[in-house]
């Protein structure tokens, strides 16, 4: 089977009815067919790749895994791809930081919920007023901001030593696969893999409007919910019917489900347009992709129809070279 570096090299001649055909690289035996007069002699000529993958030689790992199960093991067992590419003095520092994110979240979370109880309590009192809600509304906002923060960094920290793992897999993957790879991992990273720096914040405000958009409607559809499920001692003190509560809480949630569904399509999105950037920037659109066409000598002594017509050893022909 011709491999993807195989080389054909077709020669005309201009002697009578002579069609040769030679090829380039290492000398093979040549197929020769003839019909009558005609004759022409075929080689073709296939050149190895010898690059090699590198092997990871560990104690820990005998076997090359694939980009993708590192990339998917990792996910579950944060610190694996650092592992497997020999980088242990990564694992603490991915831990550490996650882990510190993590505690913050949840003592954020903690007193967000402790404040949000006494809103709560407040807010549906009769006799409340902007005195008494404003300090607990203040606080139970900061404390909630902190928590979102928080957990982005947790987030964002988890993600980020998935994606250097990938970065770093030491067995030669494709610069597609990793494109694509880091694509999946978060919007963006495989665009600033394939250096395509322009579309980056085009990705992120998409998605970072999406999620105001998602946030915006499932806290209109909580709060909805909420004023329904308590009429007519609802925040609106039954100023609005039932059917109009139960009419916008249906419409925060379709707009919520919505979002969701787009935010997804986008998500694919990024992944596909990752991929064909990097596997177009891989693609080799150099002058080695024409067709050559230049005057050449041919050996002809050894053909039956030159010896025949008293033609000597050398001819004169061109020669049509195909390389891909």
């Amino acid at each position: 089977m011709l491999g993807k570096n195989t080389t054909y090299r077709i020669v005309a001649g201009v002697l009578p009815f002579l069609c040769c055909c030679t090829g380039s690289g290492s000398a093979q035996e040549p197929q020769r067919i003839s019909g009558g007069v005609k004759e022409a002699t075929v080689e073709i000529t296939e050149t190895v790749d010898t690059t090699r993958k590198v092997q990871l030689q560990s104690p820990i790992f005998r076997d090359t895994l694939p980009l993708s199960k590192v990339a998917w093991i990792s996910a579950v067992a944060p610190g694996f791809s650092q592992l497997y590419n020999r980088q242990y003095w990564k694992i603490p520092v991915l831990y550490g930081t996650v882990g510190a994110f993590t505690y913050l979240t949840i003592n954020a979370n903690k007193k967000y919920k402790d404040y949000k109880t006494q809103y709560d309590a407040i807010r549906y009192s009769e006799n409340a007023g902007r005195t008494e809600i404003d300090p607990v509304q203040t606080k139970m906002i900061r404390y909630n901001t902190q928590r979102t923060l928080f957990l982005m960094g947790a987030a964002l920290s988890y993600l980020y030593f998935i994606g250097d793992g990938v970065l770093n897999y030491p067995n030669g993957a494709t610069t597609v696969k990793k494109a694509t790879t880091l694509a999946m991992i978060f919007p963006g990273a495989g665009q600033i893999y394939n250096k395509s720096y322009w579309k980056v914040p085009i990705v992120i405000g998409a998605f970072a409007t999406m999620g105001y958009i998602i946030d915006f409607n499932s806290r209109g559809y909580k709060r909805m919910k909420e004023a329904y499920n308590r009429y007519p001692d609802d925040e609106f003190h039954g100023t609005y019917p039932q059917s109009s509560l139960q009419n916008m809480r249906d419409q925060y949630r379709r707009n919520r489900d919505l979002s969701i569904i787009i935010t997804c399509g986008l998500y694919l999105l990024s992944v596909v347009e990752a991929h064909v950037d990097a596997y177009m920037k891989d693609f080799d659109v150099s002058d080695d992709l024409a067709l050559r066409v230049e005057p050449t000598l041919i050996d002809v002594s050894n053909l039956r129809a030159s010896r025949n017509a008293g033609y000597g050893p050398t001819g004169f022909g061109l020669s049509l070279s195909v390389n891909f």
